[in-house]
Formats: structure tokens, C-alpha cells, sequence
């Protein structure tokens, strides 16, 4: 729970991440400031904040020790950016994934902050050298990256610039923690960071299977839902690796050669285009319509999923 003295959090941009993040802040206690250039596009955001909160509270899944009209309080609106980082001593950005565009607010925020506030951007793919290039407080700068629904999904890679100063990593990632996030460090500047780029290894390879007519786009899926995610969910591949064998020397000893050959097996880079675009749109459709409705009706029902699994996750021991 945060006190007054740990001060305020500036959250740029109020789509559907800043809201998250404004959501996450106010469980923890803190005083959240959502700013965005247009007064309407707050409006709607504070409304849809209400709404999900009050929701959360019904269904008594909401985070935190206080109430929903309690952490609704602490959430504020502000268009005027300048004196909305008055104070604060964390900046949460989250306009659109832009280049030029984040690189511009963070050239606005520079000479209006003081020493001690940390810059964090919630750039998915965009290294910190390129974003954070030039700024007369780079040691203050830092990734953030969360994982889409940050609030059912505690996930949040930390990525410094090659000159943040280690303070502001080990700041960042108490911050996280204090919220309820799980934190992890990316040690070094890589593209997609860890979490993409993991991502994209199945994706491209589920991409392939598919169109080389291994396996139907449903069965694909299920084959990570009933399959590699259901364990995925509490233990990463690594340790996987170390239980399916007598730790990991002897999977690696067992295993090895057999890996070998396989990843030898596999394909160049899929183009994501083509009939194989078509095959796959065709099967996701007939599961759900893309249509905004049932887009919609979808992810609600993904983060309830998503909710329950946090939840039990919470309550099983570590060990």
C-alpha cells in the first residue's frame, strides 16, 4: 500500500494500456494522474475504469486492499502534461507504438522533470537506445514493457537503456512488485526483448505447420491451450526441461540429439500472407466472428480465464 510520502504516478495516453496501468497503480495505493492531449478521451477512459472496477468488485476479483470507490478516487484526468509530472515519481507512457512519436513526448517531458521522477515507456519492441536517445536524463529512463491485459497478466519486462543508472531499474522493479506485477530484468538491449521474441519463435513455427498442411489451424491451437501452455502456465520451458528427465544435465544428455534434428527441420521465415493468411482467417472466423462484438464478447471471456488462472496461481505455493 502506498503512503503519501511515496508521491504520485503520471500515466501518458489513456487507451486500454494506460487504463490497465492507471487500474494496477490505484490497487497499490498510489495517486494516478491519466493524461492524454484530448479532455473527451479521458472522460471515456475514467468511465470505462468505473466500469471495469465496479465489475471486478462484484465478482470479487478486485485487486488491492481498497475498495473500488476508494482506488476510483486516487485516479484523476489531466490534459496538460506539464503539470501533471509535477510531483511524480514515476511516468508510465503509453501512447500508440510510434517511434517518433514517443520520442517526441519524451523530448517534451525532459526539461520539465527533475532528477529523482523514472521515465518508463511501455514499448513492446522499441529499444530504449532509440527511444531515449539525446535526453538529459537518460539515467532516469527505462522499458517497462507490459503483457497484454496488463491487469489479468503480471508480466512486466524491464528494459534499460545502455546508460540508466541501476537505481532506476531496482526503483522500477520494487515498483512492479508493489503492485502486484511480476518484474524480470532484460539484461541487455535485444529486438522484441524476451517475451516477443518467444512469442514470435511459435508463432512462426505454428505458422509453418500449418501451411505445410501438418495440422489444421484449430488443432494448432489447441496443441499450446490443452497442451505446452497448461504447463507453461506454472513452469517455464527450462524447468520443464529439468522435471521431464533426472534434472537438466541428463534431459540435455537424452535429448539433445533428438533437438538437433528437429530444430535442423524447420523452415525459413513464414511471409504471413497469401492463401495460408486466408486458411487461417477462415478457421479463426468460424471460432469468432471478427466482428467487434464478438471480438469483444471473446477477450472478456479470455480475461476472466485469465483471472482465475492469476488467482489460483496466487494461492499455490511457490514450491
Amino acid at each position: 500500500m502506498a503512503s503519501p510520502r511515496d508521491g504520485g504516478v503520471v500515466i501518458l495516453g489513456s487507451g486500454l494500456i494506460g487504463q490497465s496501468w492507471a487500474m494496477l497503480f490505484a490497487s497499490g495505493g498510489f495517486k494516478v494522474k491519466l493524461c492524454d492531449i484530448e479532455q473527451q478521451q479521458i472522460t471515456n477512459a475514467l468511465e470505462n475504469i468505473r466500469k471495469e472496477m465496479e465489475l471486478l468488485e462484484q465478482s470479487g476479483a478486485l485487486k488491492g486492499s481498497l475498495g473500488a470507490q476508494e482506488q476510483l478516487s486516487l485516479i484523476s484526468g489531466c490534459s496538460d502534461m506539464q503539470k501533471a509530472v509535477e510531483g511524480a515519481i514515476h511516468i508510465q507512457e503509453c501512447v500508440p507504438e510510434n517511434l517518433e512519436l514517443k520520442k517526441k513526448i519524451f523530448v517534451q517531458l525532459d526539461p520539465v522533470i527533475d532528477d529523482k521522477v523514472v521515465i518508463s515507456s511501455s514499448s513492446s519492441c522499441l529499444l530504449p537506445s532509440k527511444l531515449f536517445a539525446g535526453l538529459t536524463h537518460v539515467k532516469q529512463c527505462i522499458v517497462a514493457h507490459p503483457v497484454n491485459p496488463p491487469y489479468y497478466v503480471p508480466l512486466v519486462e524491464l528494459v534499460p537503456h545502455p546508460e540508466t543508472d541501476p537505481s532506476t531499474v531496482d526503483r522500477t522493479h520494487a515498483l512492479m512488485k508493489k503492485i502486484g506485477q511480476t518484474p524480470i530484468r532484460i539484461q541487455k538491449e535485444i529486438d522484441g526483448f524476451a517475451l516477443n521474441r518467444i512469442q514470435y519463435a511459435i508463432i512462426s513455427e505454428a505458422w509453418r505447420l500449418v501451411d505445410e498442411g501438418v495440422v489444421s489451424p484449430s488443432d494448432l491451437d489447441l496443441v499450446m491451450s490443452d497442451g505446452l501452455g497448461m504447463r507453461y502456465a506454472f513452469v517455464g520451458p527450462l524447468e520443464t526441461m529439468h522435471l521431464n528427465a533426472e534434472g537438466m544435465l541428463s534431459y540435455c544428455d537424452r535429448y539433445s540429439e533428438s533437438m538437433r534434428h528437429v530444430l535442423k527441420t524447420f523452415g525459413p521465415i513464414p511471409e504471413f500472407s497469401g492463401a495460408t493468411v486466408q486458411k487461417v482467417n477462415q478457421a479463426m472466423c468460424e471460432k469468432v466472428p471478427d466482428d467487434p462484438q464478438h471480438l469483444a464478447a471473446r477477450r472478456k471471456w479470455r480475461d476472466q480465464c485469465l483471472l482465475r488462472l492469476y488467482k489460483l496461481k496466487r494461492e499455490m505455493p511457490s514450491e
